[in-house]
């Protein structure tokens, strides 16, 4: 098949899931297409069967803002005649659906059938989708898709409270490549930030509000009272600087790493004891996949999709959204016993094999195919 895939480029999740299954569909033998305005962070090597289209912004003075969707909608039209797309995937609503959908009415005039599926990521239904500047065309665009996709339950459930949606909705969980995650730690990367053993506490987001990184540090700050410990916090946004500053203020520069973002993090994922996401919500929550890929156990808030990534007692433990000292208590549970700590490591990696994209691809495949009518 030639598979057009429109995605965010940056460093979100949508993007990171859009890019790795564009990838493995490749590796299939299928002809990918990445449609969007820079190249996909996670597309960083010359692979077989995967091409890029970037969308170039007109720049006028007329426009405050450049009208991005029109000149997507003109690319997603031009690959499809040129490259001869059977099936155009977007990823994120917003505004990936409604141009997926004038770009199927301009081809529909010159003969050529082009159906679209929507994959629903979070926040493009949880919060931008519900402004009233977007939730008509948002739910007119995804009524008019081929295909509906969530990556939860939970999201599933979410965007048939919010929108009137006439389809179904397909839940197809976010994933993980099991192959590319180390068996064992990195000793490597351990002893350059804990070099006196000490434990290792992480946290990856892009620092906004809704990830509540300043929990991350309330809950490390009564971690380090009882155990020796490191938190290295991996990304950037908003809210960094108001950690680096509370830091500061509590005298534990010295103690918090922030690394700022990383393209890869499956390396320093792989040095990494407890893996802390204490976010309002997450519509799916694939850092704590990547960190059970790892072997890290996850201490996370009970809202969104975690509950379906992270079982609790199991892989490790859920807690009410700002419940700091609960999450503390039971990143301490984990932590003080070796034995424990080691028994939830090998939990969290076993549950992630449930994820691999061995799994995944096959349901995404036969997606297209109905779609297809084949």
């Amino acid at each position: 098949m030639n598979i057009g895939i429109v995605c965010y480029p940056t460093f979100g999740g949508s993007g990171v899931v859009a890019t790795e299954l564009g990838k493995a569909l490749a590796e299939k033998g299928h002809n990918i297409h990445f449609i969007t305005y820079k190249m996909p962070f996670r597309l960083d090597t010359v692979l077989a069967n995967v091409y890029y289209h970037e969308v170039r912004i007109s720049d006028y003075d007329l426009f405050d803002y450049a009208p991005y969707e029109l000149s997507l909608t003109n690319k997603m039209v031009d690959v499809a005649l040129h490259e001869n797309l059977d099936v155009i995937h977007v990823h994120y609503a917003i505004p990936h659906a409604s141009a997926a959908y004038t770009a199927k009415q301009i081809l529909a005039e010159s003969g050529k059938s082009l159906p679209y599926i929507t994959t629903l990521h979070g926040t493009d239904i949880t919060l931008i989708g519900k402004d009233p500047s977007y939730k008509e065309v948002i739910t007119f665009a995804m009524n008019q898709s081929d295909k509906i996709t969530a990556v939860s339950e939970s999201l599933r459930k979410d965007t048939l409270m919010h929108f009137v949606v006439k389809k179904d909705i397909d839940v197809i969980p976010n994933f993980i490549c099991s192959e590319n995650y180390p068996e064992t730690q990195n000793e490597r990367l351990r002893s350059m930030y804990a070099p006196n053993g000490e434990k290792i506490i992480m946290h990856i987001s892009n620092f906004r509000k809704v990830k509540r990184v300043e929990d991350v540090l309330k809950i490390y700050l009564i971690i380090r009272k009882e155990i020796n410990s490191k938190l290295i916090l991996v990304g950037d946004g908003p809210e960094r600087h108001k950690i680096e500053e509370m830091c500061r203020q509590e005298g534990c520069e010295d103690d918090v790493i922030c690394l700022g973002k990383l393209t890869e993090t499956i390396s320093i994922l792989s040095a990494a004891d407890l893996f802390i996401l204490p976010s309002e919500t997450e519509s799916f929550g694939l850092a704590a996949l990547e960190a059970f890929a790892s072997g890290v156990p996850v201490i996370s808030t009970n809202t969104g999709g975690l509950p379906e990534v992270n079982i609790h007692g199991e892989t490790g433990f859920l807690s009410d959204v700002g419940d700091v000292d609960d999450m503390a208590k039971n990143a301490l549970t984990i932590l003080k016993d070796e034995e424990t700590l080691k028994e939830f490591k090998e939990r969290a990696r076993k549950h992630s094999r449930k994820f691999d994209i061995d799994k995944i691809l096959p349901l995404y495949e036969k997606l297209y195919e109905e779609v297809l009518g084949r």
